[in-house]
């Protein structure tokens, strides 16, 4: 198998060349099969792979040497252990998944082989990320999950507001990216290599290290890529891409990076106090900031949008606690049923005719059964509803958060009922009631082709039986999860503090947190199916909290103004003094005094004999003149 690895991430790299060449020549069936046929096989082989390390150990495979610069030597090496291959079958299994879904989503479109040469080499940087055996590889994975996100946000870039999102996009990544590469340019400072295998072993014994800066400075990277505060903003615009795109960011790729360079860096991040606790201040914040904006959202791909933001502070609070498992146990089921939210919003979509606010639907559950019935999966699972997928990650979280701080438990469960009520509001609103679109969408309204269908019932089974691989002990399980993983988070765990709860205790806060998802749901059924109730169209009909949830708070607006607009203006104070008056006023002004000299040097050379003649006296005077002078 070891002769194989590096065939994964190279794979989908190879069909991001077939089609992409071949773009132009293949026909749309020949373009997505390629697409999808080198995702299936790169599962297939990290199927293998994880056969293999369950067996025990782990693979490494040295490429070829990247650096040698004496002492310190890189290799562009891939390390798969017991936690790059989870994330392997994640990005590859429901990166399948979507590809699938995309060849009926995208058929019609122009740029159907484009799209797929795309969405392949974002899977191949993703992979390059997660299967990277040291840091530098990584952040090639990371800079190119942020350049594909940038190509496939403004897919339609002939629109002005889909470019603009791709560019915010890219651009807010980067402020995050510059903090993760000095973090990991002092790493090589401290420790001499860029390799988990050097650092990671020498991290609790070796003396003078600013594990705090680090770590704040990794932190910095995942908080750009995972969108959370203050670097949020660009992620609920990135739903201008197609929607295929929206569910490949927001579950099986980019925004899963942050949340896995922290596990990945655990030890570090558990000899940083410090950080951690301010990884977990900025992850409830983001939970709660972001569920409070989804639950007056009107466009489906927007609420499904903030409620992935949401969930990533989700994870990073459990982070933040030092539940490692239990965060990386949220991004699996998330990855089930955001996918298959979001597939399933697509489905919607498709059958809309390209319609995305929920006001305009309405009463679709019998023309859309399956779609219906994935998603109502899918929003059971992430209001963390037993015995569906969610509701065992996000209740680990939570029960580390207890012990930790009571404090944010309490707003943590507030969060997760605020997330149970803007999921079933969404459903709700999508498919109940009468049908509030036109005559001409009612009348396209039809179930999706089983290429998008398939893959909605396949994540469907995923996001009921997926949450079974953590069941508790409280529960009778043994956490298969936990087991699994405890080897990648052994010195961590020997120097986290030890909290335990007891039996009574687990039991109270889980009949705590789904008693909580329950009333909000009932609240929402209430509220929208039984009163009907449809938010209103203009903004002066919604009360001030309302209409403030509605407009993000107006963040977009708040950076606009003091960053934005005093960046313009310095621009434009550069431009029109330092650039026009300085600079182009010194470079410009020394020609114009060439030229006027010249002018009058030039008359010198008149061919007038007398002005000759007259000069050559005015010379020998001169020369007398210095010669008596002289003497």
């Amino acid at each position: 198998m070891d002769n194989y690895i590096w065939l994964i991430p190279i794979l989908p790299l190879a069909g991001f060349l077939i089609n992409g060449l071949g773009r132009n020549v293949f026909s749309k069936a020949v373009l997505g099969f390629i697409g999808s046929a080198v995702i299936l096989a790169s599962f297939i082989l990290s199927v293998s792979a994880f056969m293999q390390i369950n067996k025990g150990g782990s693979i490494e495979v040295n490429l070829f040497n990247w650096f040698d610069l004496g002492a310190f030597k890189v290799s562009f090496s891939f390390l798969v252990d017991r936690l790059s291959v989870l994330m392997m079958l994640i990005i590859t299994g429901v990166g399948f998944l979507i590809h699938l879904y995309s060849v009926g989503y995208m058929h019609h479109d122009k740029g159907f082989g484009k799209f797929f040469s795309y969405l392949n080499l974002f899977v191949f940087f993703m992979l390059l990320l997660v299967m990277g055996s040291n840091y530098l590889v990584m952040f090639i994975g990371w800079e190119g999950v942020g350049l594909c996100s940038y190509l496939l946000i403004g897919f339609w870039y002939t629109n002005p507001a889909y470019a603009d999102a791709a560019k915010k996009a890219f651009i807010m990544n980067r402020i995050g990216d510059l903090g993760f590469i000095i973090g990991i340019f002092i790493l090589i400072n401290y420790f001499g290599s860029a390799a988990y295998a050097d650092i990671f072993p020498k991290a609790t014994t070796t003396q003078g290290v600013p594990f705090t800066l680090i770590t704040i400075l990794l932190f910095v990277g995942a908080v750009g890529k995972s969108a959370q505060l203050p670097l949020f903003t660009w992620l609920p615009d990135a739903m201008a891409g197609p929607t295929p795109v929206s569910a490949l960011i927001h579950a099986a790729t980019m925004v899963t990076a942050g949340v896995y360079m922290v596990v990945r860096s655990n030890i570090l991040f558990t000899m940083a106090p410090i950080t951690m606790e301010i990884i977990a201040i900025v992850g409830l914040a983001t939970a709660t900031f972001a569920a409070l904006t989804a639950v007056s959202q009107t466009d489906i791909k927007k609420v499904l949008a903030y409620s992935t933001v949401s969930q990533l502070g989700y994870m990073f609070l459990g982070l933040g606690v030092g539940a490692y498992t239990g965060a990386f146990f949220h991004v699996l089921t998330h990855a089930f049923f955001k996918a298959l939210l979001f597939l399933g919003a697509g489905s919607v979509i498709h059958a809309m005719s390209d319609e995305q606010d929920m006001r305009q639907m309405g009463g679709l559950k019998g023309k859309l059964k399956i779609t219906f019935v994935t998603m109502l999966i899918g929003t059971i699972a992430i209001s963390g509803i037993p015995p569906f997928a969610g509701f065992f990650s996000k209740d680990e979280i939570l029960g580390q958060v207890y012990l930790h701080n009571k404090g944010m438990y309490v707003i943590g469960v507030i969060t997760a009922m605020f997330t149970s009520f803007y999921m079933f509001r969404m459903l709700y609103l999508t498919f109940y009631g009468k049908f509030r679109g036109t005559p001409e969408q009612e009348h396209h309204v039809h179930e999706s082709p089983p290429t998008m269908t398939i893959p909605l019932i396949v994540l469907a089974i995923l996001s009921i039986v997926g949450g079974f691989i953590g069941i508790p002990e409280v529960l009778g399980g043994h956490h298969w999860l936990a087991q699994w993983l405890s080897p990648i988070f052994e010195d961590s765990a020997s120097r986290l503090p030890k909290l335990a709860s007891t039996e009574s205790t687990e039991i109270t806060l889980m009949i705590a947190s789904v008693a909580g998802a329950v009333l909000a749901l009932i609240y929402a059924y209430v509220r929208y199916v039984k009163n009907n109730h449809v938010p209103a169209a203009d903004n002066d009909e919604r009360p001030g909290l309302v209409s403030l949830s509605y407009n993000k708070f107006y963040v977009d607006e708040i950076y606009d103004f003091l960053i934005r607009k005093p960046l313009d203006g310095l621009s434009v104070f550069f431009y029109k003094v330092i650039d026009l008056l300085a600079i182009d006023g010194i470079v410009n002004g020394l020609g114009k005094l060439s030229i006027r000299t010249s002018k009058g040097l030039r008359l010198l050379q008149a061919g007038n004999v007398g002005f000759y003649i007259f000069m050559m006296v005015i010379g020998i005077i001169a020369i007398l003149v210095y010669s008596l002078v002289k003497i």
